[in-house]
């Protein structure tokens, strides 16, 4: 059973009502009978309302969406299998941490200059024997902050984990955005 309107929501409903045009002509929407199409707004709904002469401030452009979710299936599923092959490989493992961000920067600018679309990155995995709770290395656990404020951050479409065959959790994969114009497919 559906529930009847409040005296608010049936002057709501019918100023939507009056500002509609039907789709099917022959089609009318009805107000409810007694109720006025001209029955002004409750307090609480008139506040709403901008103040006449004013607009109101259009919405922000959506954030660019995050590393991650702008890869379609078949990507994850290639790179999940091991099926990619890097167009680069960059092996930050055995250096400091300042000269692991200096070299992926200047890789990063090489690969995207060049156009390559898959960077495996080696950081190494944590030594075995380490007993402290970090379950990476420093320079894995630094790489993540480094590309989102990266200068390049714009050029990555995703970063994933890479397969065993290429390093497992001792490597990643940075999936950069194809440069150039977009290919459309032929209709």
């Amino acid at each position: 059973m559906a529930r009847k309107l409040g005296t608010s929501e049936r002057a709501l409903w019918a100023k939507v009502i009056a500002s509609v045009t039907p789709l099917h002509r022959g089609r009318k929407l009805e107000a409810p009978a007694h109720e006025a199409l001209d029955a002004p707004l409750p307090q609480e709904l008139s506040e709403l309302r901008p103040a006449p002469g004013r607009r109101p401030q259009p919405r922000a452009a959506p954030a660019p969406a995050a590393p991650g979710a702008t890869l379609d299936g078949s990507w994850d599923r290639r790179l999940a299998r091991g099926a990619v092959q890097p167009d680069r490989v960059v092996d930050l493992h055995g250096h400091s941490l300042a000269a692991a961000h200096a070299l992926l920067d200047s890789r990063l600018d090489e690969a995207i200059a060049s156009g390559a679309r898959v960077l495996l990155l080696v950081t190494g995995k944590p030594p075995q024997g380490d007993r402290r709770p970090a379950t990476r290395g420093a320079i894995r656990a630094a790489v993540g902050d480094w590309l989102a404020a990266s200068r390049h951050a714009p050029h990555i479409a995703a970063i994933r984990a890479a397969h065993p065959r290429h390093g497992g959790a001792g490597a990643l994969y940075i999936i950069l955005r194809r440069s150039g114009p977009v290919r459309r497919p032929k209709s």
